[in-house]
């Protein structure tokens, strides 16, 4: 079986995923390039950016947010994903 997808498929594919948090806006950028040769890099996994709104995180810490997302990536977080640096906003934070 062929594991690889080119950046845009595993960006929608990360979306499909965070869709379950029911977010007003999702933006994710592939940073991978930026880390080419990096120990963690050269798994597989890429680098990721993202910022989400979200009337979910109304109430809950940053951790709490994370976790969320964390639980809606799932095994992604495993294989796919090996850095994903979040910033997560209800939509009065923004």
């Amino acid at each position: 079986m062929n594991t690889s997808h080119s950046g845009h498929d595993l960006i929608e594919r990360i979306e499909q995923r965070l869709a379950i948090l029911n977010p007003d806006s999702v933006e994710l950028s592939d940073d991978s390039a930026k880390h080419a040769g990096h120990e963690g890099a050269k798994g597989g996994g890429g680098h990721f950016e993202l910022i989400i709104v979200a009337a979910q995180f109304e109430g809950k810490s940053q951790q709490a947010r994370h976790r969320l997302i964390y639980a809606a990536l799932g095994d992604m977080l495993q294989r796919e994903i090996h850095a994903i640096a979040i910033k997560a906003y209800t939509p009065d934070e923004i």
